[in-house]
């Protein structure tokens, strides 16, 4: 332990190097002028002893600091790692979300066009079945009015020829005991000849 001059005393204790570095301040700002002069005189072992004091704390701080800013790097540089890994996740995760809506468009656009499809194939499909049944039906149409006019003339030829009483005083129809045998084969209707 030693004592400087005014009272101030450098013991081991944790002092720290900027202490030290004050009290060299305090020293060179308490020292008497020297008599007819600008200059001060200060005890040149008092301020070497601080100085020297305050080297030697010195590497310890310095470490420290350095320990310090190399762990404010670290965790700089963890958190960094850490937001690209969340951007990153980020970035993948809205890729999936545009390739999960680009899918669902392109399903939603087949749909669609699967259901035009089916409405035009049903259409055109309902439209060939009217037209198969008109064909039909006019077909049908056609016999029915050449039945329709065969059995006019039939009857036409029946009102006009009087049927002769038979001698037994039964009535006699064409085909039976040939009494009317004069009808006109082309009168009547023969479908397979259609």
């Amino acid at each position: 332990m030693s004592t400087f001059e005014g009272g101030i005393t450098s013991t081991p204790d944790p002092i720290d190097t900027e202490t030290l570095l004050r009290r060299v301040i305090e020293v060179v700002g308490n020292a008497k002028t020297m008599p007819l002069s600008s200059s001060v005189l200060i005890t040149k072992d008092e301020v070497l002893e601080l100085l020297e004091d305050a080297v030697e704390r010195l590497p310890d701080e310095l470490r420290q600091a350095r320990w310090m800013l190399k762990e404010r790097e670290e965790c700089l540089e963890k958190v960094k790692r850490e937001g690209d890994e969340i951007l990153d996740a980020a970035r993948v995760r809205a890729e999936r979300m545009v390739q999960r809506t680009e899918i669902v468009r392109e399903a939603q656009q087949t749909a669609q066009r699967t259901v035009d499809e089916a409405r035009e194939e049903a259409r055109r499909l309902r439209h060939e079945a009217e037209d198969y049944c008109d064909q039909k039906l006019a077909a049908f149409e056609i016999v029915l009015e050449r039945t329709t006019k065969t059995v006019q003339a039939g009857r036409e030829k029946l009102r006009a020829t009087p049927l002769p009483p038979s001698q037994t005083g039964e009535l006699s129809f064409p085909g039976e005991g040939g009494i009317v045998d004069d009808v006109d084969d082309e009168a009547f209707f023969d479908q397979d000849n259609v």
